[in-house]
């Protein structure tokens, strides 16, 4: 009756307090290093999902070896019984935790959202001990509230030698969430296994400065260069020459961008690309490369293309030509010295405001503050 009034509290916007556990104790066998410690931008993916996290009564991580993970700021459990998968990682969060009910989730889940724990959480009641997720193709055991009431047979079935996680819901009463009905897209329970599905989610960020020829285009890209880098992400740019140009030396534009911290550049035209091919490409393909590389970067920054539906930042200087070009949807903002926020949809800054054309990209994309 007790949990019943609570569930009802839920539903009136007083949620039932639930500790939060990630579980990192896995080998990473598939990827070869461990997940939680790869970075997605500036963050290792175990730092972001903490921060997503981190409004829930409280957060603890498990592992399986002393000594990991103790420089998050967020106390560590660490396995007893080893090798025998996460079944030890939800009995030792469970036993720590003050609560009596825990989210538990894997530390390879960085597009995790706290809303759909306070989703999953709204269903606590006294009729069910779990809680968990169902796709359309499967059981997301590590994405569930868990009640205390299964610790007795989580550790009947240690004893046992049964570790699947499903012998948990085959013994205890469990409540199947839809994932399909909800408003929450499937990439947010998402796992990174592989390399290859690390590199997937590591894709660019991808938008254009755009604007007529000695608009200043060149030089802002290059102070956005460096305030990306001192926001700790990585920056490759793509330059598209209308005239089959080709110049890498001091004083041209990628020698810049290079110079600049820039950690890959191309040039393209409509016939050729970089110095050493010679077949038509089209941005999209480039785009394409740079993301497939080994450490793609963070951001890439494509200069030219102001007819493309690539989001973009204009450059509108008056001495050049005095009024937007673009499609006003593809804008992010506008870089002017001739231009009115009044007459114009999206936000509009300074030729030289590099900082505040900056935050307005992280924005848009809705990249997190890496200030602590």
């Amino acid at each position: 009756m007790e949990n019943a009034i609570k569930s009802r509290e839920a539903l009136r916007g007083n949620p039932i307090p639930v500790s939060v556990g990630i579980l990192a104790g896995g080998e990473s066998s598939r990827m070869g290093q461990d997940k939680a410690l790869l970075r997605i931008g500036s963050e290792r993916i175990i730092e972001k999902i903490s921060k997503e996290l981190s409004g829930f009564s409280e957060i603890m991580i498990s592992a399986c070896q002393k000594g990991a993970y103790e420089g998050l700021g967020y106390p560590v459990v660490y396995d007893d019984h080893r090798r025998i998968g996460p079944m030890e990682g939800i009995r030792q969060v469970l036993t720590a935790a003050r609560e009596e009910y825990a989210f538990i989730c894997a530390a390879d889940m960085p597009f995790i959202k706290k809303e759909l724990v306070e989703y999953i959480s709204g269903y606590i009641s006294s009729d069910y001990d779990c809680y968990v997720i169902a796709d359309e193709d499967h059981i997301q055991p590590l994405c569930a509230v868990y009640s205390k009431n299964v610790l007795p047979v989580i550790e009947e079935l240690i004893s046992e030698g049964r570790y699947r996680l499903r012998e948990i819901f085959a013994r205890v009463r469990t409540k199947y969430i839809s994932l399909e009905y909800t408003r929450f897209e499937k990439k947010t329970v998402r796992n990174i296994n592989t390399r290859e599905d690390y590199n997937e989610i590591r894709k660019p960020q991808v938008f254009c400065v755009s604007g007529y020829s000695n608009s200043g285009k060149t030089g802002l890209i290059v102070r956005l260069i460096n305030e990306f880098i001192k926001d700790g992400q990585s920056v490759g740019v793509i330059k598209h020459d209308g005239h089959d140009v080709y110049a890498d030396a001091p004083g041209s534009d990628t020698f810049r961008y290079s110079e600049g911290g820039a950690v890959c550049t191309a040039v393209y035209s409509d016939s050729r690309h970089t110095e050493y091919f010679s077949e038509r490409i089209c941005p999209e393909e480039l785009v394409d490369r740079m993301g497939k590389m080994n450490d793609p970067p963070d951001v890439l920054i494509i200069e030219g293309l102001k007819r493309s539906a690539y989001p973009k930042i204009e450059v509108v200087r008056k001495a050049i030509r005095d009024k937007s070009e673009c499609d006003a949807e593809t804008l992010i903002c506008i870089a002017t010295d001739c231009i009115s926020p009044r007459d114009v949809m999206c936000p509009v800054y300074g030729l030289d405001d590099s900082r505040g054309i900056f935050l307005c990209i992280k924005e848009f994309f809705g990249f997190r503050d890496t200030d602590p």
